[in-house]
């Protein structure tokens, strides 16, 4: 067993205006970072109409689509622009989190991390939002429960900001658990410990800025462990946002590199307790480069460590 990385120079084609934290040096880092890792690495492919359908009306889809600028830059909203290439490396975001669930599902990798962008956790049903086109994660739970057939699937976001979009999109379906620590308050504001949605699956922990790392560590070991093991999933996806490092520019939680690693550690422990160790990972934030960069090889390196066990 192995971990896979999964990832398409397309994903490189995204470029934001001058100036945008969500650059296309952020993934160059974490390539760079991945650089000699002993790793099955996978293209990731462009995902399906089909697949996008599961977490957004076609309506969506074709606003997106009559945005895409032949050249230079075009907003979709105050953050979230697109460039000549950003179509295709969305949907390249999207494929390569489906061909991670194909692969940790099949057996061909222990768990796997989908290094694209952009990013996903934003994204809303018709909106796009904070750097996100599309719900990635959201759509990656989807497929696993409806084209791989699983009945539970747990979502886990430690990005810095609240992954209102996945809640939009998953808090309806029984099936999935999204459980997120995040920066209170903060972008996008949402997040609090009373939205918990219309089946309970939704478990919203906010973190005061400067927490630091021993609050955020009781925050997952009092609160969301205990949920994810009661929840019993046959897969847990993690949106994987390194933004809440201390080096970070957008906001102020305080954590080391070194939490990340133990995050992940714990996680692929109860992976292994609950699922057979299958786990795939997707990068969403973190925008200060070597933060990023050096968090994203920790989580990595824990990755590879369990799934060589």
């Amino acid at each position: 067993m192995t971990t896979a990385l999964i990832t398409h120079e397309d994903c490189l084609a995204h470029v934001t205006p001058p100036g945008h934290p969500e650059q296309v040096a952020r993934l160059e880092r974490v390539l760079a970072a991945l650089e000699g890792k002993d790793l099955a690495r996978v293209s990731a492919p462009l995902a399906a109409e089909d697949d996008l359908l599961r977490v957004h009306p076609r309506s969506h889809l074709d606003a997106i689509r009559a945005a895409a600028p032949d050249s230079g830059f075009a907003p979709l909203d105050a953050d979230t622009w697109m460039s000549p290439g950003t179509l295709a490396s969305a949907y390249r975001a999207v494929g390569g989190a489906l061909r991670a669930v194909d692969l940790v599902l099949s057996g061909e990798a222990r768990n796997a991390f989908v290094a694209a962008r952009p990013p996903g956790h934003h994204a809303e049903r018709e909106t796009t939002m904070g750097f996100c086109l599309f719900g990635t994660v959201a759509a990656a739970a989807k497929y696993a429960l409806d084209h791989h057939g699983l009945g539970r699937v747990a979502v886990v976001d430690f990005d810095v900001h609240h992954g209102n979009g996945t809640q939009d999109l998953l808090e309806d379906d029984p099936r999935a658990l999204f459980a997120s620590t995040h920066q209170f308050p903060l972008w996008p504001g949402t997040g609090a410990a009373h939205e918990t949605g219309p089946h309970g699956t939704i478990l919203n922990v906010p973190l005061a800025p400067r927490s630091g790392s021993a609050e955020f560590r009781r925050a997952w070991e009092e609160t969301v462990f205990p949920r994810v093991r009661d929840f019993r999933p046959e897969l847990i996806l993690v949106s994987a946002g390194f933004d809440a490092h201390r080096a970070d520019p957008l906001a102020e939680l305080m954590l080391e590199t070194e939490d990340f690693a133990w995050v992940t550690e714990r996680l692929c422990d109860l992976a292994g307790e609950l699922c057979g160790g299958r786990l795939v990972s997707s990068m969403e934030g973190g925008y200060d480069l070597d933060a990023l960069a050096e968090s994203a090889a920790a989580h990595v390196d824990v990755l590879m460590a369990r799934g060589a066990a």
